[in-house]
């Protein structure tokens, strides 16, 4: 597989990520039962202040969300334009983040969305790999 394919997989791979994310920070405060309804509930009405402002851990949480749509979406537009403009450093740094997200997101989240941080950062490495062919003359 060529270094293009591989950082284009990858790329989707990721688009994927940002539209699941972008599910599950737009649907947090659907409880799923009346347990986890009472801590969304406190995450959301319990302020406290920080650095000069009240606020919550659920607006903590909505923030953390949002930024990280943006971080994942960043990430994919990034693996497409490389696909057609190839850095080696850089497709080597994303790859290597890819992977440590995926590690982040396994141990703090869940498998699924770790699958795919995973994947996409096995795809880059891949293509850093097959992009270090291009270059050896």
């Amino acid at each position: 597989m060529k270094a293009k394919l591989l950082l284009r997989i990858a790329a989707v791979l990721m688009l994927l990520h940002t539209l699941g994310h972008t599910i599950g920070a737009l649907t947090w405060k659907e409880a799923p039962n009346a347990r986890v309804g009472t801590v969304i509930t406190g995450m959301q009405n319990e302020h406290f202040d920080f650095m000069g402002r009240s606020v919550s851990l659920g607006a903590f949480f909505d923030g953390y969300g949002f930024s990280m749509i943006g971080v994942l979406l960043l990430v994919s537009i990034l693996l497409w334009i490389l696909a057609a403009e190839q850095n080696r450093r850089f497709i080597l740094v994303l790859g290597l983040f890819l992977l440590f997200l995926g590690i982040i997101e396994f141990v703090y989240f869940f498998p699924f969305a770790a699958a795919f941080s995973l994947l996409a950062g096995i795809s880059t490495l891949l293509a850093y790999g097959k992009s270090k062919l291009l270059y050896q003359h």
